[in-house]
């Protein structure tokens, strides 16, 4: 495994491509910037999947989702002035507005379906939206048995009523639902740090602690005695 000042500056490359450009770059162009060869990209990019600091397609060595980005078309569509970008889950929108900074809309749909939502964020804060709730249907401590359906369900509501109404339409597990605001103080402690150059991976236990400093306490929450990184 490489050293984590290596794994910290290949995440940088990524998220400031992002960023800038809105896109990822590519493997030859992190080979130029690291100036090593573009094998040992896909060995650095290898550990970073490892520890859950990037997800890769299954089929290429190629960065799929770098969290809080998708680098794929997801349902969420962040707008700004820098760009727009693209994030699995609004939990994840947040926190793209948190990494981006200043003004943008999150746009979405609610539950997914087909009524389109527009959030303005300032700062990583949406003002005048106390009346949304998010839901998260699986427990974050089955989120990397899979990611992306844990993502896709990470999804805004009306009310709590709608949540029960829609688990029960799609016979999807009920999981616990959280008053918007809330779901952006999550980004900020979460994604705060995932644009600096000396950015790591959180450990399971500051993980954690970064949901119990949101105020998430209940056993949904509960990552367990795990070690390593989550």
């Amino acid at each position: 495994m490489p050293d984590e000042p290596t794994l910290s500056r290949v995440h940088y490359e990524l998220i400031r491509g992002l960023v800038e450009r809105s896109a990822c770059p590519a493997n030859s162009e992190l080979a130029d910037r690291l100036g090593v060869s573009t094998g040992r990209v896909e060995e650095l990019l290898g550990c970073l999947s490892d520890i859950h600091g990037v997800v890769l397609h299954p089929h290429i060595c190629e960065p799929w989702i770098v969290h809080p980005f998708s680098v794929t078309p997801a349902i969420n569509w962040i707008e700004g002035r820098r760009g727009g970008w693209w994030a699995p889950c609004v939990w994840c929108a947040l926190g793209v507005a948190v990494v981006v900074g200043g003004e943008v809309r999150i746009h979405t749909r609610l539950g997914g379906e087909a009524e389109p939502l527009t959030i303005p964020v300032i700062d990583g804060e949406p003002p005048g939206f106390d009346e949304l709730w998010v839901h998260f249907a699986i427990p974050p401590a089955r989120a990397w048995e899979n990611v992306h359906q844990h993502c896709s369900m990470v999804l805004p509501f009306r009310s709590p009523e709608g949540i029960h109404e829609w688990c029960n339409r799609h016979r999807l597990p009920r999981g616990e639902g959280l008053p918007l605001r809330q779901v952006a103080r999550l980004a900020r402690l979460w994604y705060g740090s995932h644009g600096d150059p000396t950015w790591h991976k959180w450990t399971v236990a500051e993980a954690q602690n970064i949901f119990r400093q949101t105020g998430l306490h209940s056993q949904f929450w509960d990552l367990g005695p795990g070690i390593g990184r989550f």
